[in-house]
């Protein structure tokens, strides 16, 4: 969220082109995915608000050493850094959200935690390029770490203590039903990070819309994702998770192709493009995170996140790149062939529906069962 919006201005203070800026976005990605799968079994034993403290801090540390980055190298290993941490940290925070809500409420909670990102659009984002704008890109890095920092204080003070339940003898995670589960998450994402990496780029360098305007359209998207996410959250825990899940699949479709495609166009339109392209494609982690999370057993729950979380990371950061490769960079910053880039999301994005589709068929929990139970693939191995 910090960097990528910076994504012309560091482009342009480095010298790189947009492929190198992707594995600044994909970097972090992909060692967040490293790390989830290397500290998965970490979660499930000893105080969850321990190991949150721990990584947040080291998140923190390497936010701060991003700002301090005196060139392209510094700055991709501190972004690492932060992506190792970021990684866990949230595989942990999800585990310990499906141990403390019930099922019922699960939607609500995952719509809170998504109004929360889009209050950082509302007022980090475009607060963020301010900063940039005033003071170069490193301000905004400083500002967050030290915000960080007093948030960990206060995790420190008031988050209450949550034992992760042992595992022993409670399952296993080798159903093929779950792995198919992180399949659909690495697509959903995949498709999302082809775009997001360049959004900044593509409204600054293609489209003309200068930095101050950036701040007011992430403003405008921020704050319609967070009034979004908890409409999405209610309709979940209404009508089911997989069918919302699918609506914003099909619909997300339109803003992937029409966002990529844009050239010369009024800012109104602009603006209202990018919106919808925030919206659906932001709110789709809501009802993806309840579905999956649901059909996993309680003491499995720290593992399969920290592995979802693996592959969430890895394929937000092979689509960065792999995005990095299929655009360039005209006269001015301008990103070339994005509409490819829209192409591909749009399929990827089909290609998770159809995989939702079968899903859904194959763990259909039996008639008679309650809304709490897991489906029998869950725990087949038991």
């Amino acid at each position: 969220m910090v960097l990528m919006p910076l994504g012309a201005e560091l482009m342009r203070d480095f010298a790189i082109g947009p492929a190198r800026f992707g594995s600044l976005v994909g970097v972090y990605t992909l060692a967040s995915a490293l790390t989830s799968l290397v500290g998965s079994r970490w979660i499930d034993h000893g105080d969850r608000k321990r190991s949150l403290l721990v990584l947040y801090a080291g998140f923190i540390m390497a936010t701060f050493s991003c700002g301090f980055a005196a060139h392209f190298d510094a700055l991709l290993a501190a972004r690492a850094l932060a992506g190792a941490c970021a990684g866990l940290s949230n595989a942990t925070m999800m585990a310990m959200i499906a141990d403390r809500v019930a099922p019922e409420r699960r939607g609500q909670a995952m719509g809170t935690i998504a109004s929360a990102f889009g209050a950082c659009a509302v007022i980090g984002v475009p607060v963020g390029l301010s900063l940039a704008a005033v003071g170069g890109w490193r301000i905004p890095f400083f500002v967050v770490a030290a915000l960080a920092g007093l948030w960990w204080l206060w995790l420190l003070r008031f988050l209450p203590k949550s034992p992760a339940v042992m595992t022993e003898g409670q399952g296993s995670l080798r159903s093929p039903a779950l792995a198919l589960g992180w399949l659909l998450s690495f697509c959903i994402v995949f498709a999302g990070f082809l775009i997001v990496p360049y959004l900044g780029t593509h409204l600054n360098g293609t489209l003309g819309v200068s930095m101050s305007q950036l701040s007011w359209i992430y403003l405008g998207a921020g704050l319609t994702t967070w009034v979004a996410a908890q409409f999405v959250g209610r309709a979940v825990d209404r009508f089911g998770a997989a069918g919302v899940l699918a609506v914003l699949l099909a619909a997300s479709t339109v803003p992937h192709l029409w966002f990529t495609q844009l050239q010369t166009e009024p800012l109104w339109l602009i603006s209202l493009v990018f919106v919808l392209f925030m919206v659906l494609t932001s709110t789709r982690a809501i009802p993806a995170s309840v579905w999956l999370i649901g059909r996993v057993p309680p003491p499995l729950r720290g593992r399969y996140m920290a592995v979802n979380t693996a592959s969430t990371e890895a394929a937000s950061g092979l689509a960065a790149w792999c995005a990095g490769l299929m655009i360039g960079s005209g006269q001015g910053g301008a990103v070339q062939h994005f509409e490819r880039v829209g192409w591909l999301a749009a399929g990827v994005s089909c290609l998770s529906l159809g995989l939702l589709a079968g899903l859904v068929a194959k763990t259909r929990v039996p008639t008679g069962k309650t809304s709490g139970s897991h489906p029998k693939v869950c725990n087949a191995e038991s």
